[in-house]
């Protein structure tokens, strides 16, 4: 191990390309991104597109920006868009649907799985009365803190949604992941939907980007909004060709920050003032609980042992990712391991991160 290496666990945003991804990007073919002229960006599209079985693929900077230009392009101002009551879309987004859009949020419960119970989305629904919002969207997320939600489940909601009139959009930032989980394609999972949101810069590695995908008259307002939100890039094509290879190699290489995430957990488990929370370590985060209060005091601890890690109150998210491997995470257990201000209880949940 490195002695001098600082070791991240906050996120799998914080990840750096490797060589074959600094080399596509050196080496892409770029144009004006706006006029459509970038090949490199027009290639990415049409190979996410075919990869999750949409029409249709618009490349943006950021997944908050691809969420927020899904709402837009969805609803209209006055509309209303139903979502968990902690997803990233709504608690996590700077409000940006209502705040740009006039979009309004009807928040529902999430369960213990990380699922949406569609009797309480029901249940909030609004008549056709003039008193009323007009319920127009309902938004889900796969992976949900690291929880995956069933094909079988997204199933039912794209039914439900069907039924009730109303488009069904992923926030599937982290959907990679959901689907090493469940084993199956991207594409089965994002057929569910009318429209998904797919992050290139979490555990798939690139620097930069998201994708939006939905039909084909969809993702041509989409790009208006993508416009009108500040997102019309010009020579973009280097980002795009490190996206390219995220949907690749990091793809293709995410089952061992699962497999990692395991053995983390597997390591901290029994370490007095800490209970791993039990059925969350699914993908590739860890969710730890402490007894007390000291999150504050275990991120300053951490950062000066070499260890940059998200704990806020009495909980803690730890993230394996592409940058960290086994004798990193030893690291990490070390670390928490000498943590003075451990105690024996565990205690409920706090905040997350993106």
């Amino acid at each position: 191990m490195n002695a001098s290496k600082m070791i991240d666990v906050r996120s799998d945003t914080v990840t750096r390309p490797g060589a074959r991804m600094r080399a596509a990007i050196a080496n892409a073919e770029v144009g004006d991104d706006v006029y459509g002229d970038d090949p490199t960006v027009n290639a990415l599209q049409e190979f996410a597109a075919e990869l999750l079985g949409h029409e249709a693929a618009l490349f943006m900077p950021t997944g908050t920006q691809s969420n927020l230009v899904a709402l837009l392009t969805h609803c209209q101002r006055g509309d209303e868009y139903i979502v968990g009551a902690d997803a990233h879309t709504y608690k996590y987004e700077g409000g940006g649907a209502a705040a740009l859009g006039g979009i309004q949020p009807q928040t529902v419960p999430f369960g213990e799985n990380g699922g949406i119970d569609l009797d309480d989305v029901a249940s909030v629904l609004k008549e056709n009365d003039i008193h009323f919002a007009r319920s127009r969207l309902l938004c889900l997320e796969n992976t949900q803190h690291g929880r995956v939600q069933t094909v079988d489940s997204m199933r039912a909601a794209a039914s439900f949604a069907r039924e009730h009139g109303l488009k069904l959009h992923l926030d599937g930032a982290r959907i990679g992941n959901a689907a090493v989980r469940l084993g199956v394609s991207l594409r089965e999972i994002a057929q569910c939907f009318d429209s998904v949101s797919l992050c290139l810069s979490k555990g798939l590695g690139a620097p930069v980007g998201s994708l939006l995908l939905g039909d084909q008259a969809f993702i041509e307002e989409a790009r208006r909004w993508r416009k009108v939100t500040g997102g019309g890039m010009r020579q973009v094509g280097m980002l795009a060709a490190a996206g390219q290879i995220a949907l690749t190699d990091g793809l293709a290489r995410l089952h061992e920050d699962h497999d990692n995430a395991q053995y983390l957990a597997a390591r901290l488990t029994g370490l007095s003032g800490i209970t791993i929370r039990e059925g969350w370590t699914q993908t590739n985060m860890v969710w730890l609980d402490f007894d007390q209060d000291c999150g504050a005091d275990l991120t300053a601890w951490a950062r000066d042992s070499g260890v940059r890690l998200s704990a806020y109150g009495r909980v803690c998210r730890l993230v394996t990712h592409c940058d960290v491997d086994r004798e990193d995470l030893d690291r990490v257990v070390e670390v928490i391991r000498q943590f003075p201000a451990r105690e024996s209880v565990a205690h409920p949940r706090a905040k997350a991160v993106d």
